[in-house]
């Protein structure tokens, strides 16, 4: 499928109509999803009404911006009115919102053609898709691989070319992880640059709305249109969005001295030896593009995992309260009182995988057990704080593989949570420094599966990182080799 600035030159000449992109790309959802299944919902007849719009604009001899008329997919736990949102769970499982999210609003001002919502593991918990309680999505390098998670829905439509460009969200990798496994960029912007009204809530703070693209450029100009203050969240920063696309140039000696520091602790035991030889061949090129190449420990990185594993699912015991059955969703019909009811439709509703994450975290915040695990896990958070901060005063940028393998078989981790959550051990640490991440395909293993490049920079430097990873993209090939399907 073509870039997003090839897509709009064709839009801009009248080469092809809104119209015919957006049936061209419901077309291929619905050729697709009998492999991929990315999609909970397609939203065809929406997407076809707001294309027409656009042409109508066109034909007008209105001025377009560069995402109007391109068909976007958005992951399927951000509020859409009109249309379900489940969060790929039972207990919303007919949930139809009664008001926009920030992000798809802004997607909408801006004339992109929203297709569909995808699939995810169940509120965002998972790094496979497996947790769905709706369907498997498969990876579209391989599909009997999965695409990662819990954004996999999302990063497997546009690998499969379902659609150029989507949108996910990444409470401990759950963009940078999909992305690395099916080949593609993904972006987790700084804690607070994207809105999160509309987004329904995993652990609120370290869930960051992010695109996934083919491109760089891609990705910067998604984030450009959904980035920028909103009073509807209290997160939010108030800060200039520069125009991230056109601050894009393939030339790392015109940034000046870059320094650039390998996350010594991201290498060594348990990372794949094709993982490991792809990411360093990828560290040797950027040295070869001019950029200054030095080892720096985050000495408290490797607790990042454990620390998570409490914070995130104590925020989540929390968020995921408010599901009882008496407002909104699922409610089981044989409850005898409503403590039963409540019982009942939370054990019917809820997937194995988040009653476990609720469980850990009610756990983690009862009495007696708060100083001992919350507290001393906000703790760790600080110290992993401090160690990137001591990192940006020595480098610019900082490289890591973004998992620690390759997409790896539907249903061989399912039943082994631990090294299930193994897989975002390089990512969990940026999340929880509200830091901006990205992935870019760097390498294939022997198995033609994709090999991501983790590239973080310090807060708010998205241009940076964008202008980095753009540099590195067009100097190699890796992100022109699409899956065959």
């Amino acid at each position: 499928m073509a870039s997003i600035r090839e897509l709009h030159q064709q839009l801009v000449t009248k080469e092809r109509s809104a119209v015919e992109l957006a049936q061209e790309a419901l077309d291929r959802i619905e050729t697709l999803e009998p492999k991929l299944h990315s999609f909970l919902a397609v939203m065809g007849e929406q997407a076809l009404t707001q294309a027409k719009a656009v042409d109508e604009k066109i034909a007008a001899g209105d001025e377009i911006g560069p995402l109007t008329g391109i068909p976007i997919a958005v992951k399927d736990n951000m509020c859409t009115p009109g249309v379900p949102t489940t969060c790929a769970s039972k207990i919303l499982q007919n949930f139809v919102p009664p008001y926009e999210s920030t992000v798809t609003q802004k997607l909408k001002d801006a004339g992109a053609v929203i297709v569909g919502k995808t699939n995810l593991d169940e509120f965002a918990m998972g790094s496979s898709t497996e947790n769905s309680a709706y369907q498997l999505t498969a990876n579209p390098w391989d599909i009997t691989r999965v695409p990662g998670g819990s954004s996999g829905g999302s990063a497997a439509a546009v690998a499969g070319s379902e659609c150029p460009v989507s949108l996910g969200s990444d409470t401990g990798g759950s963009i940078r992880l999909p992305a690395s496994f099916c080949g593609i960029v993904g972006l987790k912007p700084t804690y607070g640059l994207v809105s999160r009204y509309g987004l329904v809530a995993y652990a609120s703070s370290l869930d960051q709305i992010g695109p996934f693209g083919r491109t760089v450029e891609d990705a910067a100009i998604v984030l450009e249109a959904i980035a920028g203050y909103d009073p509807k969240d209290s997160t939010s920063l108030n800060v200039k969005i520069p125009s991230y696309s056109h601050l894009l140039r393939p030339n790392l000696r015109s940034k000046g001295r870059l320094r650039i520091g390998i996350i010594t602790e991201t290498f060594g035991t348990g990372l794949d030896p094709e993982v490991d030889e792809a990411v360093k061949k990828a560290i040797s090129h950027l040295q070869d593009l001019g950029a200054e190449i030095q080892t720096i420990s985050c000495p408290n990185f490797r607790y990042g995992l454990p620390a998570y594993y409490i914070i995130a699912p104590s925020e989540a015991s929390a968020n995921l309260a408010r599901y009882d059955g008496v407002k909104y969703g699922f409610r089981a019909e044989e409850g005898d009182n409503l403590l039963s009811m409540y019982e009942k439709t939370r054990a019917q509703g809820f997937g194995q995988e988040v009653k476990r994450r609720i469980m850990i975290g009610t756990y983690a915040l009862s009495a007696g057990y708060y100083d001992a695990y919350y507290l001393k896990a906000q703790k760790v958070r600080t110290l992993i704080k401090k160690d990137f901060q001591k990192a940006f005063a020595a480098v610019d940028l900082l490289v890591s593989p973004t998992a620690p393998t390759t997409a790896f078989k539907a249903g061989e981790k399912t039943k082994d949570p631990i090294s299930m959550y193994l897989s975002d051990l390089m990512t969990i640490p940026v999340n929880l420094a509200g830091l901006p991440g990205l992935s870019i395909p760097c390498g294939f293993d022997r198995q033609g599966l994709p090999i991501g490049l983790q590239l973080i920079s310090d807060v708010l430097r998205e241009d940076l990182l964008l202008q980095v990873a753009h540099t590195y993209e067009q100097t190699t090939s890796w992100h022109l080799k699409q899956p065959s399907l």
